[in-house]
C-alpha cells in the first residue's frame, strides 16, 4: 500500500463535483462494483480499469475500516492490457509478404496480397491474444483526500493517468483537473481577484542576452501558466544562495528549504538542450551555474523540505508539481504504524510545496517587485563568482 509506508510518487488531481463530507459504505460499495478482474475478454487490444482493495494485485476486499483512513480514501487502481506488440506484428506482417510475393517477377507483392497478409495477420492477433500470453496487469495506488478535495495518484504516464481519471470520473460522477503549477496559480489568483493580472504574465527572462516567447516545453492548449514552475524553482535556486533558506510562509508557519540530490536544466528555446545533473548538492556545480548563466531552466529538483519540525525529502517536477521520491521523515516519537499520521503527513508536504509556490507567485504577480527582483537574479547570474552560501543542515 504504497501511500502508507515507503517512499511516495504521485501527480494531484482537483476533485471537483462532489458534494459529500464524509466517505461512507455507499462508497465502499461503489468500489466493489467496479472491481478490477470481475471480467475478463480475450478481445484484442481491450483495455480493462477497475478497482482493487491496495494490498496486492488480486486484492479484491474492500472495507470501511481498511479503506477510509482519516478521512482519506485508499485504494488502487489496475489497469488489464491484451495487445500482441508492434513489433510482433510487423514481424508476423513480414513474413506473410515475403511468403505472398516469392513467386512475383516484381518481387513485391501486389495490391491484393497486401490485403491478404493484413487480414492474415489481425487473425493471428486475435487467436494469439484468446490464450492470454499477453495478457499484462499494472497496479497504481490512489489516495482521494476529501477534505482538501484532493486525488493522489501513484503513478505517471498520460496513459496511466488518463485511465485513472476516467474510472473515478465515470465511477463516481466527479471531474478531475490536474494540479499543477498552473492551476495553483490559477486557484490563487481567483480567490485574490488577481486573474488578470495572472493572465498578463508572460515567460520571465533571467539571461541578460535572451528574451523567450514562449518555453519550448509548454501546452499551447492548456489554460495554465506552468512556465511558472520553472521560474518558481530559479526563484528559489537564487533566494536560497542570497537571501535565506528559512522562509515564512502564508500562514505564518517557517519552512527551511535545500536543493539536493539532482537537477535537471533544459533550454526554453529548445535549442541548447537538457542537463541533469546527480549530487549532494548540485546547485553549487559549475555545470550548473553555468547552465543557467546560459539560460537554461530548471526543470526537476530535489528538495529538503522542514516545517513543523518534520523533515521532507522529495524531487519536484516544475511544470506539473508531480512528486518523486518524497520520503516522510518521522519524529524519534512518531508512530510508522501510525497510517492518520501518515496520511496527514501527505497533507503537510503538499501544502508546504505549494505554500511555498504561493510565496514566489505573490511576488511574481507585482509588475514592480518582480522587475526588482529579476534584475537582482540577472545581476546575480552575470557575477563573475556566485555567492555561494552553505546551506543550513536539515
Amino acid at each position: 500500500m504504497a501511500f502508507l509506508s515507503g517512499s511516495l510518487g504521485f501527480e494531484r488531481f482537483n476533485v471537483n463535483g462532489f458534494n459529500v463530507k464524509k466517505f461512507s459504505e455507499k462508497h465502499i460499495d461503489t468500489l466493489r462494483n467496479a472491481t478490477a478482474g470481475r471480467f475478463e475478454t480475450t478481445a484484442e487490444e481491450n483495455i480493462q480499469v477497475g478497482f482493487l482493495g491496495g494490498d496486492h494485485l488480486f486484492d479484491q476486499s474492500f472495507d470501511l475500516d481498511k479503506n477510509i483512513i482519516d478521512g482519506a480514501l485508499h485504494c488502487a487502481i489496475r489497469i488489464d492490457t491484451n495487445q500482441v506488440p508492434n513489433a510482433i506484428r510487423k514481424a508476423w506482417l513480414a513474413i506473410e509478404l515475403a511468403a505472398a510475393c516469392a513467386s512475383n517477377d516484381s518481387g513485391r507483392p501486389n495490391k491484393a496480397q497486401k490485403q491478404d497478409a493484413k487480414e492474415a495477420v489481425e487473425q493471428r492477433c486475435r487467436e494469439e491474444a484468446a490464450t492470454g500470453k499477453y495478457r499484462k496487469m499494472a497496479q497504481f495506488p490512489v489516495l482521494w483526500d476529501l477534505p482538501n478535495g484532493t486525488l493522489y495518484f501513484g503513478g505517471s504516464g498520460a496513459a496511466a493517468l488518463g485511465h485513472c481519471a476516467d474510472l473515478f470520473e465515470r465511477t463516481f460522477g466527479v471531474e478531475l483537473c490536474g494540479k499543477t503549477a498552473g492551476s495553483v496559480a490559477l486557484d490563487w489568483a481567483t480567490q485574490n481577484d488577481a486573474i488578470e493580472r495572472l493572465e498578463d504574465l508572460a515567460p520571465a527572462t533571467f539571461a541578460t542576452d535572451q528574451a523567450i516567447p514562449d518555453v519550448s516545453w509548454s501546452n499551447p492548449f492548456s489554460p495554465y501558466s506552468d512556465f511558472l514552475g520553472n521560474e518558481f524553482l530559479m526563484w528559489l535556486w537564487w533566494q536560497l544562495e542570497n537571501e535565506t533558506d528559512t522562509l515564512e510562509l502564508s500562514d505564518e508557519t517557517e519552512l527551511t528549504a535545500m536543493l539536493t540530490k539532482t537537477l535537471v536544466l533544459e533550454c526554453p528555446l529548445g535549442e541548447y538542450g537538457k542537463e541533469t545533473i546527480t549530487a549532494d548538492s548540485p546547485i553549487h556545480l559549475p555545470e550548473a551555474l553555468q547552465a543557467i548563466r546560459n539560460g537554461k531552466l530548471p526543470r526537476k529538483t530535489g528538495m529538503t523540505l522542514v516545517r513543523f519540525g518534520q523533515q521532507f525529502d522529495l524531487v519536484l517536477q516544475a511544470e506539473t508539481f508531480a512528486m518523486s521520491g518524497a520520503k516522510i521523515h518521522l519524529d524519534d516519537d512518531g508512530d510508522p504504524h501510525d497510517l492518520d499520521a501518515r496520511i496527514q503527513s501527505i497533507r503537510d508536504l503538499c501544502e508546504s510545496v505549494d505554500l511555498l509556490f504561493l510565496n514566489f507567485l505573490e511576488l511574481r504577480i507585482q509588475s514592480a517587485v518582480w522587475k526588482r527582483t529579476q534584475a537582482k537574479i540577472t545581476k546575480w547570474l552575470s557575477n563573475s563568482e556566485l555567492n555561494r552560501r552553505k546551506p543550513a543542515a536539515a
